[in-house]
């Protein structure tokens, strides 16, 4: 086994059985798919993350291998065998198929893309790689990202293949290139965020020279498609660890060319100190929102959490009595939050949500101790909308004052408002606020038809709705009538 940490044989051993069980379990399909690459005339690998997280003991069911065999090869050797077939990757040398297969008592289905040997590279204004194959595996696995995703595992023999000395980075817990760095990240810019991306995801250090190549050449970044961006960042943002991979894009200058909104938090201090560092309470509400999720990482509620405070800078002022106030930056950071995401290529409707929940961020901050109306937490619940789960973690994560007199004192506030508004659903479903009466109901009552004015007329009696509850029919009908004749109809 080449380049084994020798060092730390114990270590290595672990590291060894844990493979050894995770490559035995997938054993079935990837052998099976082996031998009909070895029978074709080709040669097949495991390859990348599936080696590094089979060493990790973390092997799922997505396998990605390598081969000598081209594309058209690949297809006809895969066809007969996979449940699936699909050749969205094709162009890059990469098919993808799925496969049912039993292991021990039960069936698995496994997610499998066979890449043929490759390298890639940029030029320095496209935005697209240029692929070309290649004809050995040593050629294949030196153009990987980080030497922890440049091993392979020979199928069906099982022969451990680590060129590069991944096996002692992988055990050392840091990311480091296969070439240099600057060769790396040149080939491919996006490197430099998938360095982030991983020491989010693995928790892992990135070696010092790789660290300076990426501060060193951050703004090639910019020929990278906004959509491969976003992508990196989502992976980095629902990680287990995205402070870490966060702080290392703000720290390398990557962010000013992703998500130059969260550096701009890095407020200055004025001389009396009497405002918080935002960047860095932005980072604790992340991870205090984390905290509050229930079925998974929720990316919705870290987006916001993310940007929640960005319009901060744009109105910070400096008040006579040397305060420091921020009015109205929830508005000002919804427009803001709208912008950068739409320029990331975001779907319209994440879009939509995040922005609104960066706009209701605050609006808990008039409760109080419980001075709102009904009418007002009604309007809390309408405006929220579906959003409102997510609203009631995001506000709550935002309290990360040290005085834990204060600090509990907001706790129990917004636990009063969850109770008042659970109160408020059971009488009045909350969920589903509107009029006393729908929009045929006013046409017939008014004798109109369809046009403007029944909008408003249903405006109207949501309004009243919102402020004093289910009306019933008659009231609703009588309050219709009422504004009517005020209309001077």
């Amino acid at each position: 086994m080449p380049n084994a940490n020798e060092d730390n044989p114990s270590a290595l051993s672990q590291v060894q059985h844990r493979a050894v069980t995770e490559l035995l379990r997938v054993s079935p399909v990837a052998d099976d798919l082996a031998r009909r690459f070895q029978s074709a005339g080709f040669s097949l690998a495991l390859v990348g993350g599936s080696v590094r997280d089979a060493l990790l003991g973390r092997l799922g069911n997505d396998l990605d291998f390598t081969t000598d065999a081209r594309p058209e090869d690949v297809l006809k050797i895969m066809r007969p065998w996979a449940d699936a077939i699909w050749e969205v990757g094709i162009a890059f040398g990469t098919v993808g198929a799925q496969k049912d297969a039993r292991v021990g008592d039960a069936v698995q289905r496994f997610q499998i893309e066979v890449t043929t040997y490759r390298s890639e590279a940029y030029d320095r204004t496209s935005r697209k790689p240029e692929v070309s194959y290649g004809d050995s595996i040593e050629e294949d696995l030196v153009r990987r990202d980080f030497t922890v995703n440049a091993m392979a595992v020979a199928l069906p023999e099982k022969e451990f293949i680590d060129p590069h000395g991944g096996l002692g980075d992988l055990a050392a817990r840091v990311l480091r290139t296969p070439g240099t760095p600057e060769e790396s990240f040149s080939d491919d810019p996006l490197r430099m965020m998938r360095a982030a991306r991983f020491a989010a995801q693995l928790d892992f250090e990135v070696a010092p020279e790789v660290v300076t190549a990426m501060k060193e050449m951050n703004g090639r970044l910019e020929i990278v498609s906004a959509e491969r961006v976003r992508d990196e960042l989502n992976k980095l943002i629902l990680s287990a660890h995205p402070r870490k991979g966060l702080t290392l894009l703000v720290e390398t200058g990557l962010a000013d060319h992703v998500l130059p909104e969260l550096p701009s938090l890095r407020l200055e201090r004025d001389e009396h100190h009497r405002h918080k560092d935002v960047y860095d309470h932005t980072l604790i509400v992340l991870e205090q929102a984390m905290a509050l999720e229930e079925s998974g990482p929720d990316l919705a509620l870290r987006l916001s959490a993310l940007l929640h405070d960005i319009g901060k800078p744009r109105t910070r002022r400096f008040e006579k009595d040397g305060r420091v106030s921020f009015h109205h930056h929830e508005v000002v950071g919804a427009k803001m939050t709208k912008k950068r995401m739409t320029a990331l290529k975001y779907p319209n409707d994440l879009v939509k949500d995040v922005s609104r929940l960066v706009e209701l961020h605050l609006r808990f901050h008039g409760y109080g101790t419980g001075e709102w109306t009904d009418s007002a937490v009604r309007r809390y619940v309408r405006d929220a909308g579906p959003l409102l789960e997510r609203l009631h973690k995001l506000t709550r994560s935002d309290c990360t004052t040290r005085n834990k007199r204060k600090a509990a004192a907001l706790s129990r506030a917004y636990d009063g408002l969850e109770k008042r508004i659970a109160h408020l659903k059971e009488q009045e479903e909350l969920d589903a606020i509107r009029p006393d009466l729908d929009g045929n109901e006013i046409m017939e009552i008014l004798g109109i038809r369809p046009g403007p004015v029944v909008g408003q007329a249903y405006k109207f009696l949501l309004e009243l709705r919102l402020e004093h509850g289910p009306m019933g029919r008659d009231a609703a009908v009588a309050a219709l009538k009422e504004w009517w004749t005020e209309q001077g109809s």
